[in-house]
């Protein structure tokens, strides 16, 4: 029977998904085979998968454009014009380097959407990883996320498996939007759920 937390993509992307822009460009960070690359591609969406495992990049090589990078150690590979290039979708899980946060919120195009999600101070008392340096402190992707509209975030645990986590739903503003502009217009409007 396959690992179900493994090759399913994660309950946070799939409770976002409405947000995902038909037919965006999705950047998907520390990809590994591509859990989230199949089933993005499947939706319609462009995706750029890295990570730094070869090996893992040839199965997520299948389902999008994959990029080996040490992105820990080296420079940021996706720069086009001097600058990160910008993807309609950044999408982070179960990965934390937090010297990348400015690129990964620079590779956000306005109005693109950041999805990121975890693990959080407390998952040392039930597992892997343990060590603070891959944990996110309380209330640290609001921090990291400021200046970006929040439509959704959560800090808590989850009981299957057993994990701590933290996890965003956060868009970048796009001062072109007709919702940018003076009193009086409406503004964008984030749906919450589908149900």
């Amino acid at each position: 029977m396959p690992d179900h937390h493994v090759s399913q993509p994660s309950d946070w992307v799939l409770r976002w998904q409405h947000l995902l822009p038909a037919g965006g460009r999705v950047l998907d960070v520390a990809c590994g085979s591509g859990r989230h690359m199949v089933w993005l591609s499947q939706k319609g969406l462009v995706c750029t998968g890295i990570d730094r495992s070869a090996e893992a990049l040839a199965a997520a090589s299948r389902y999008g454009h994959a990029v080996q990078a040490d992105i820990e150690g080296g420079p940021w590979p996706l720069i086009k014009n001097g600058l990160p290039q910008t993807f309609d979708v950044v999408l982070v899980t179960n990965y934390l380097w937090r010297p990348l946060f400015p690129v990964l919120l620079q590779s956000l195009a306005p109005g693109g959407i950041l999805l990121y999600e975890t693990f959080a101070q407390g998952n040392e008392t039930v597992g892997k990883p343990s060590r603070p340096d891959f944990l996110l402190q309380t209330g640290e992707l609001l921090q990291l996320c400021n200046g970006l509209r929040i439509v959704a975030f959560e800090d808590g645990f989850l009981p299957n498996p057993e994990r701590f986590v933290q996890r965003i739903a956060a868009i970048k503003p796009n001062p072109q939007a007709a919702d940018a502009g003076p009193a009086g217009r409406q503004p964008a409007r984030y749906p919450l759920s589908l149900k």
